[in-house]
């Protein structure tokens, strides 16, 4: 059953740092393994991938094309779907499209009365590596989350790695790429799609996978240790862990809207976190005897209960602020406020990757459908990580412009700091300029 925690007991503090520790990894555990599987992309290319394939997949290509996603087997997949189902697609795509487009940041100019010229000029990046995660279930959802941004920023290639165990890709998974109009896709998975997209791998042709400029998505500790170790080399998104869900409560809810938001998020993975906080002892104990109730009748139940028992948990406070400060140190990726007046207690949020209000907006709803990104921050990095956005595929470059009054103006200046910090050709190549 969910352990029910009231912060009046004494081993309280205890517990609590145990939550504050969820998103803990022990990439060193792995980082040996992970290293080894991309110094052998680096060195010896697509076969090193085809070898580590065939041993994480339980497939055998017998070259690099036979990992190629096709875009016949996309449009193939999307033309057989029912309607209900492409339709739901469909709309997933325009809302989320609709709402990334509002945040694609525009370049700007400023002008100063000497004529001087300063601004900023955003320009996508050419490249773009999607993960797609692919093990314990497939995730259209995510295609969508981490494509669409890419599209709405311009960026004019986008490939698609993804695990297909066994070879036989996810249909839905193969629909959505057609959605998105993805030219490139590969049955790659784990660290090794993390190495194929940061390193490349191409024959003497010059055929295969280039390396890209930034990777995104979400997976297992493999990939967010290769994500980790390739940094530099490639900018990526966020390293994130398993999914989280947290919920804030004021004692008026009903036990089975928060025990099925707590089961949404403890379906994922064993690994996940669901976290009520409460100001109501019996409306705990109701939740936590529905989870119960409701555990039985999951097709996943074995995982889901495994995350409950294990990483999943109710608070009991006595007070709805001591609810928000825990809240605000746990920084979930998920966080639901189903409290009477969500709006008055916002501004008091100040750490989570997505925020949830009211009673009609469970969390599934900003998986799939509402239009904000899904790929979140865990672990409490929402402290300093931000969902994934337009931005994160596009870069920025400043601009410098200026005039003979603007150089005149402040030349003297810009030559005495230089001067102080020992630089004098940096002073020189000012004061040239004045004195011309």
């Amino acid at each position: 059953m969910i352990a029910l925690l009231n912060n009046k007991d004494s081993n309280f503090n205890t517990e609590f740092e145990k939550i504050l520790k969820r998103g803990a990894m022990d990439i060193e555990s792995v980082e040996g393994r992970v290293k080894e599987l991309l110094n052998a992309i680096k060195k010896q290319g697509q076969s090193a991938i085809i070898a580590q394939v065939a041993q994480f997949d339980n497939w055998n290509p017998t070259n690099f094309s036979d990992l190629k996603i096709t875009q016949e087997q996309m449009q193939k997949a999307y033309t057989t779907l029912e309607t209900p189902l492409k339709d739901s697609l469909q709309l997933a795509f325009e809302r989320i499209y609709a709402f990334h487009s509002k945040q694609k940041p525009k370049t700007w100019l400023d002008f100063e009365e000497n004529g001087n010229i300063l601004g900023q000029k955003v320009t996508p990046m050419d490249r773009a590596g999607l993960y797609i995660p692919g093990g314990k279930a497939a995730y259209p959802s995510s295609l969508l989350m981490n494509a669409i941004p890419a599209l709405v920023a311009g960026v004019k290639e986008i490939v698609v790695c993804t695990p297909t165990p066994h070879n036989e890709p996810n249909p839905l998974l193969l629909a959505a790429m057609h959605l998105c109009n993805i030219q490139e896709a590969y049955k790659i998975g784990g660290a090794s799609a993390i190495g194929a997209l940061a390193f490349g791998a191409q024959d003497s042709q010059g055929k295969g996978i280039q390396k890209v400029d930034i990777i995104t998505g979400p997976g297992n500790i493999y990939v967010a240790t290769a994500k980790k170790l390739v940094f530099g080399e490639v900018q990526i998104d966020m390293i994130a862990g398993p999914s989280e869900i947290g919920i804030l409560n004021d004692g008026e809810a009903r036990a089975d809207y928060l025990a099925w938001d707590l089961l949404s998020q403890a379906e994922h993975d064993e690994m996940a976190s669901s976290i009520l906080i409460t100001t109501s002892e019996s409306l705990a104990k109701q939740v936590a005897q529905k989870i119960e109730e409701f555990l039985a009748t999951l097709p996943r139940k074995e995982i889901t209960a495994k995350s409950i028992n294990e990483r999943g948990a109710i608070l009991i406070v006595q007070s709805l602020q001591e609810g928000i400060a825990l809240m605000n140190q746990i920084a979930p990726e998920h966080l639901e406020l189903l409290v009477k007046n969500p709006l008055e207690i916002l501004p008091k949020i100040q750490h989570a990757g997505a925020i949830f209000i009211g009673e009609n907006t469970p969390e599934p709803i900003g998986d799939y459908i509402a239009g904000p990104n899904h790929t979140l921050p865990t672990g409490g990095s929402a402290k300093f990580f931000s969902p994934l956005s337009t931005e994160h595929f596009m870069k920025k470059s400043s601009i410098i412009a200026f005039s003979k009054k603007g150089i005149a103006q402040m030349g003297q200046e810009c030559g005495i700091l230089a001067h102080t910090e020992g630089l004098d050709a940096h002073q020189n190549a000012v004061l040239v300029r004045l004195n011309s």
